[in-house]
């Protein structure tokens, strides 16, 4: 069993430390609002009161926030992270969904201090999270993957290794993108339905079974359609439009046209300007509703 400091409770976050724990490794927790800790210290984990706390002594540092904000916060300054006093050669982990350039700069930053680092973004809901059924997406070192497998494994029940640091970022902004896409054209489906004087709930089910069908668009077919945008809300608005704005960045860095995705971008915009950043993303529905 390995002695582990995990950063950052929120849903995915919290399912994930719990698997850890579950698993039987020592784990320190931290996020910035103390009381998500409860079931976890409950559970088994100790809470420390800031990143550099929690990292001592370590062998593994996890961090699964929000945005590139968030995890400079916990990786970086006077009580971040890397302030800390780790075991030698521990294991970075960043599994947040974050943009491409910081990803490579907090490797960077993390090899300096003696950190072997993984980028491993996730894929899975946090129902999944708290099974222990997502799907990690790994840019790293394959000596320091397979080193690491043994940590990762309570977590997930695919790793999928898309190459150097960075690729699995890569990989995951391109298909969250897709997503952004996907979520945004079945919004605009269903509304056409629905002015075309369409029976909703027909066409979300022949929807959902036909040539057009995805998890994304059967997802959210059921969720836009029951319209409970304020309840057991799996992804707010606002991570769907960082997510977005992010995986646009990485397709003009690169040179892709992105119109889709810049539409999408446009559309996800207007909904937290809105003021529907913290509802679900599901929301969209309504955008295009007027």
């Amino acid at each position: 069993m390995a002695t582990i400091a995990f950063l950052g409770l929120g849903r995915m976050g919290a399912g994930m430390a719990g698997r850890l724990v579950a698993a039987g490794h020592e784990v320190t927790v931290f996020n910035r609002s103390p009381e998500k800790a409860g079931e976890l210290v409950t559970a088994g984990a100790t809470f420390a009161a800031t990143p550099r706390e929690a990292v001592r002594g370590a062998e593994a540092i996890f961090a699964m926030v929000a945005d590139d904000d968030a995890s400079r916060a916990a990786w970086l300054g006077e009580d971040g992270a890397l302030a800390g006093e780790y075991t030698a050669n521990a294991f970075a982990v960043e599994f947040s969904t974050i943009s491409r350039p910081w990803v490579l700069e907090l490797a960077k930053q993390a090899t300096a201090h003696g950190l072997r680092y993984l980028d491993s973004p996730v894929t899975g809901l946090p129902d999944a999270a708290a099974a222990g059924e997502l799907i990690l997406f790994v840019g790293a070192d394959t000596a320091h993957l397979e080193e690491a497998r043994p940590l990762l494994e309570p977590l997930c029940t695919d790793i999928v290794h898309f190459g150097d640091v960075g690729a699995g970022t890569s990989y995951k902004l391109i298909q969250n993108l897709l997503g952004s896409i996907q979520i945004a054209a079945t919004a605009e489906a269903l509304r056409t339905a629905e002015l075309a004087g369409l029976d909703p709930a027909t066409v979300g089910a022949t929807l959902s079974r036909g040539g057009a069908a995805s998890p994304t668009v059967i997802r959210m077919c059921r969720e836009m359609l029951a319209g409970s945008h304020d309840r057991d809300i799996a992804f707010t608005a606002a991570l769907r439009l960082k997510d977005t704005r992010i995986g646009v960045e990485l397709s003009d860095a690169v040179g892709t046209p992105a119109a889709l995705g810049h539409t999408a971008l446009e559309i996800f915009e207007r909904l937290v300007a809105a003021g529907h950043g913290e509802l679900s993303e599901t929301k969209v529905i309504d955008l295009l509703r007027g």
